[in-house]
């Protein structure tokens, strides 16, 4: 639960250097509550977290909300690009096991001719979009276009390194109140650590999915764990475990921070009357 926590600051501190450039220097205060209260939300409604947060930057800092936005657009790029990287570690240090894994469950030539057929259709799709100027290409382009911006916009901030730095630290808070979690039960002191990633991937996944994990958080770990042949028992517990921890987490922080953000603005002065 600390890391967890440890995690949120981050994520609220971090969220400064990406608002300063546009000329808004808002309180720690504010920027912290406002992402326990969209993670909160995220429990409600999916994803509507994001709206919530650049809410309240707009209520009591008088940021305006499609630039707050914007701001969480550019994070979530960051935050998907290191998403990518720990795939690709865990494909790296996992190889072999998952090489074996797929042998064993399926045809070596249906897999190759699974992934040339996906190889087609990603080019066929991308010529198709590209040459279209048709209202979804548009969207499509548009969102690619935005997330490009995003990423560009991360190198551009005067404060890049400690952006890069707090996001860094985010995610390896994320593994390590996975890892740790692990000596909760004693069927889990010697899971191996490629264990550990793909089971904090399959999580993460399930999280994006749903409302916060509601009800498939403690399924998505099991059947990551399930691949090392552990029991469905400590699985299901471990994943309950870890989610039930980091929900208490923000149904505290985040009530908390709807009750306190009205008494720690109480005497906020309007920059636009």
């Amino acid at each position: 639960m600390f890391c967890g926590l440890l995690s949120h600051l981050s994520r609220g501190y971090r969220w400064q250097f990406l608002l300063e450039p546009l000329g808004y220097k808002v309180k720690l205060g504010n920027s912290i509550m406002a992402v326990f209260v969209a993670y909160l939300i995220n429990y409600t409604i999916p994803r509507a977290g994001e709206v919530a947060r650049a809410s309240v930057l707009t209520t009591y800092e008088n940021v305006p909300f499609e630039k707050g936005f914007g701001t969480i657009v550019a994070e979530r790029v960051a935050d998907l690009l290191v998403m990518i990287i720990i795939i690709l570690i865990t494909l790296f240090i996992q190889f072999d096991f998952i090489y074996q894994f797929f042998i064993q469950k399926f045809n070596p030539l249906h897999i190759v001719l699974a992934l040339f057929v996906l190889a087609v259709l990603a080019l066929v799709g991308f010529m198709l979009i590209k040459s279209s100027s048709s209202a979804f290409a548009l969207k499509i382009k548009t969102f690619v276009t935005g997330l490009l911006e995003g990423v560009l916009s991360i190198f551009k901030m005067k404060k890049k390194w400690a952006f890069i730095g707090h996001t860094l630290f985010i995610w390896s808070m994320y593994i390590a109140m996975f890892y740790f979690t692990t000596f909760s039960l004693t069927e889990l002191h010697n899971i191996p650590f490629g264990a550990i990633l793909i089971g904090f991937i399959s999580a993460s996944f399930s999280i994006a999915a749903t409302n916060g994990g509601i009800g498939s958080y403690p399924i998505a770990v099991y059947a990551a764990f399930s691949l090392f042949a552990i029991p469905e028992a400590p699985s299901i517990a471990y994943g309950w475990i870890v989610w039930t921890s980091q929900t208490l987490l923000i149904i505290l922080a985040g009530g908390l921070s709807l009750l306190l953000l009205p008494i720690y603005n109480r005497n906020k002065q309007s920059v636009n009357p």
